[in-house]
């Protein structure tokens, strides 16, 4: 059973590129300049995510103060069932029963309709955003001469963490943008 460890082009790739430092006795890795990035902190903490995340639940709100006025109006009908079911006519009850279980129906489904929305909406902005950050990534590490660049690693030192860098990079970017 082979390892799945090696699978992954990138550790793969990445166990060579140790490799290789290691077998030249380390000469390279001397001269290498190698920054990580934390791109979960950036998407948390960046101006430009803040922006993107409030614009989206403005976006949005209208939909979910809709949603909570129909839970609203379901509930006091639920409630007028409870406390009156007794004293009302069979026709009464039954129109009112049947009146809850619709309501319940495009309940459900609006609030489907709305997850399923907001989701699909949150991807495509997460995506820009995520592309907007990586590409900030790249600019800074162009400008500060960096040979080596990573991502998602499990273990990296503060001394080579360009996170705050990057992100102090990205709020004076917005500040500019949106002054």
């Amino acid at each position: 059973m082979k390892n799945s460890l090696f699978r992954s082009k990138p550790v793969t790739s990445c166990l060579l590129l140790v490799g290789a430092l290691i077998a030249t006795g380390g000469a390279v890795a001397q001269d290498l300049k190698i920054g990580v990035v934390n791109v979960p902190r950036m998407i948390e903490e960046s101006p430009q995510a803040k922006a993107v995340m409030g614009a989206l639940q403005d976006e949005f709100a209208p939909r979910q103060r809709s949603l909570v006025g129909l839970q609203k109006d379901l509930r006091e009908k639920e409630e007028r069932l409870q406390r009156d079911g007794q004293v009302l006519g069979e026709a009464e009850r039954s129109n009112l029963e049947r009146n809850i279980r619709d309501e319940r129906r495009d309940l459900a489904r609006k609030q489907n309709e709305y997850l399923e929305d907001l989701n699909l909406r949150r991807n495509e902005v997460l995506g820009g955003l995520q592309r907007e950050l990586l590409q900030e990534v790249q600019a800074y590490a162009r400008a500060a001469a960096y040979d080596l660049v990573v991502a998602d690693v499990l273990f990296a030192s503060s001394a080579v963490d360009i996170t705050p860098e990057v992100l102090k990079a990205l709020a004076e970017r917005y500040a500019k943008e949106n002054p």
